[in-house]
């Protein structure tokens, strides 16, 4: 046996009370659970005081290019993230040509930014797996994004899509799950993949539910249609019988304070009548997006090079702040905008614009003696776009009412690039296990441990992997119960957490005594039916 695990409480992803025992792994698999002091291999290691859990699965990651980008990948697999779900918000970069390729590489810079002498070597899904098959830190897997698949198939306008750019987009999507995604994404504030009707999606999830996957909508509001924009997603469930699960499922802004109850009997209801649903969200109030996403729609229709024009026209800015700051645009999810809400977190020049960074739009704009939105105007433009924002619009009740459903998994929509990310990226499986359980008793260990790995894993429709049990792949995390915390912060957000000494994927060591070790054990995970 290559390495035995001895003595820790093991807490093995179904709910069930933690045991103490010995856990070993031989060639990448849990081969052995026995009583304590049973077992023995090449390698022991003492994990007495430790809580043993599943490695813990990111269902809604944003790290479509820095897993690859930067190998070491030290904000995920350090918290003991061993799976993550890319591919998300219906924006990523496959399946693409070099025209819809370029579009991206502009539009979600924010994001993921756009590393220079980045190898570009992957169009479809299958060869965007492969690649990442070449080497990562942990383990991945991809949904098909929607917008992105409108992109290629459609273009940028803002109509229905024909018959024929219909049949191609089910078609190409038909593909990408033959080729291994686990289903499809939607972000449904973004452009192009907005411009979608109810029936257009419920015609693609028929795909997506044909190939056995599910549908991870980030849907039309958040904020004034949170509630409809709820009731369309599970429309589009019953419609075409596909799975769904709600990407970072909450209430937000003014109109949603104390509401999360109206969403959980939404569910409830739904649920009750047959439906197929689970959700995932993050332990944090604000919310983290492209500083551009909040613009009306329409501003973007046609790409990147027409919305910056728009944002360069004195006549169009003025009619793009009369929806913004009265009306309320679609991209801030039909709240009228308050400036003081939203702080820019990462630029694309921090030489001429670092200045920004930390600041809400407001307080930028009362230092430069200008209006807040010709600020925000200003800087779309001087950035092309690149730039990234924190939402300050969340409600702390409305949180912890989400995470306690039990259709629940964590994910953290981490982005891991600009100036200040949110913290969330580095911090949100350990703030799950220390504030909202060791601390406030929101959930139990058992429980939360369940939600980040078996739960997701059955989402996934994973049967070797969410769980500690004999033949499953050794995806594994030890953490001090009484210690382990997240460190970072809005101020110093790449801060890696306390009390999680030891990390596994695939049965390799990431994480030892809380260093990384460089490995890269990860790989493409790809659906089966």
């Amino acid at each position: 046996m290559d390495i035995a695990i001895r003595g820790a409480l093991v807490v093995d992803g179904t709910g069930a009370p933690g045991r103490t025992a010995d856990v070993g792994i031989d060639r990448g698999r849990i081969a052995e659970i026995a009583a304590p002091g049973a077992l023995s291999a090449r390698r022991t290691l003492d994990a007495s005081g430790l809580v043993l859990a599943p490695g813990f699965i990111d269902m809604h990651a944003h790290s479509d290019l820095q897993i690859l980008a930067e190998p070491e990948h030290t904000a995920k697999v350090s918290q003991g993230v061993t799976l993550e779900v890319l591919g998300q918000d219906g924006l990523s970069y496959a399946p693409v040509d070099d025209a819809v390729l370029a579009t991206l590489r502009t539009q979600i810079a924010g994001w993921n930014d756009d590393p220079p002498g980045f190898d570009w070597n992957w169009r479809s899904v299958a060869e965007y797996l492969d690649r990442l098959d070449a080497g990562i830190a942990a383990n991945a897997a991809y949904l098909v994004p929607q917008g992105t698949l409108r992109m290629l198939c459609a273009g940028y306008e803002d109509r229905p899509v024909t018959e024929d750019e219909l049949d191609r987009m089910r078609a190409t999507l038909a593909q990408s799950l033959a080729e291994g995604a686990f289903g499809m994404s939607s972000g449904l504030t973004y452009t192009p993949g907005m411009y979608a009707g109810t029936g257009e999606l419920a015609a693609l999830c028929a795909v997506v539910a044909e190939h056995g996957g599910f549908y991870s909508p980030h849907h039309r509001s958040y904020g004034a249609g949170a509630l409809d924009a709820y009731a369309e997603m599970i429309e589009v469930s019953r419609r075409s019988g596909c799975p769904l699960h709600l990407a970072h499922a909450t209430m937000n802004f003014g109109p949603n304070a104390g509401r999360a109850g109206d969403l959980l009997s939404m569910l409830d209801s739904a649920i009750a009548d047959g439906c197929d649903i689970t959700l995932d969200s993050y332990p944090y109030l604000p919310g983290c997006t492209s500083l551009h996403a909040l613009l009306p729609s329409w501003v973007a229709e046609g790409g990147v090079e027409a919305a910056l024009q728009r944002l360069s026209d004195p006549v169009q800015r003025d009619r793009i702040r009369t929806v913004m700051e009265v009306e309320g645009a679609d991209g801030c999810h039909g709240v009228p905008i308050d400036w003081d809400t939203i702080e820019i977190n990462g630029v694309r020049d921090a030489q001429r614009h670092g200045h920004l960074v930390g600041r809400s739009v407001a307080e930028s704009a009362r230092v430069a003696g200008i209006r807040p939105s010709d600020l925000y105007f200003d800087t779309l433009v001087a950035e092309r776009l690149g730039t990234s924002c924190l939402m300050h619009v969340g409600h702390e009740d409305n949180v912890r009412a989400i995470m306690r459903h039990p259709v629940h998994t964590a994910g953290s929509d981490g982005l891991l690039v600009g100036d200040r990310p949110h913290p969330r990226a580095w911090g949100t499986f350990p703030r799950y296990l220390g504030h909202y359980v060791r601390e406030l008793g929101v959930l139990g260990l058992q429980e939360c441990v369940q939600h980040m790995t078996g739960r997701a894993a059955d989402r996934l429709g994973l049967t070797d992997r969410g769980r500690i049990r004999e033949g499953c792949a050794a995806d594994l995390v030890l953490f001090d119960p009484d210690r382990v915390t997240d460190t970072a912060t809005f101020e110093n957000p790449r801060q890696q957490a306390a009390g999680i000494p030891h990390v596994f994927v695939n049965g390799v060591p990431v994480i030892e005594d809380g260093h990384r070790t460089g490995a890269q054990p990860g790989r493409a995970l790809r659906r089966s039916r």
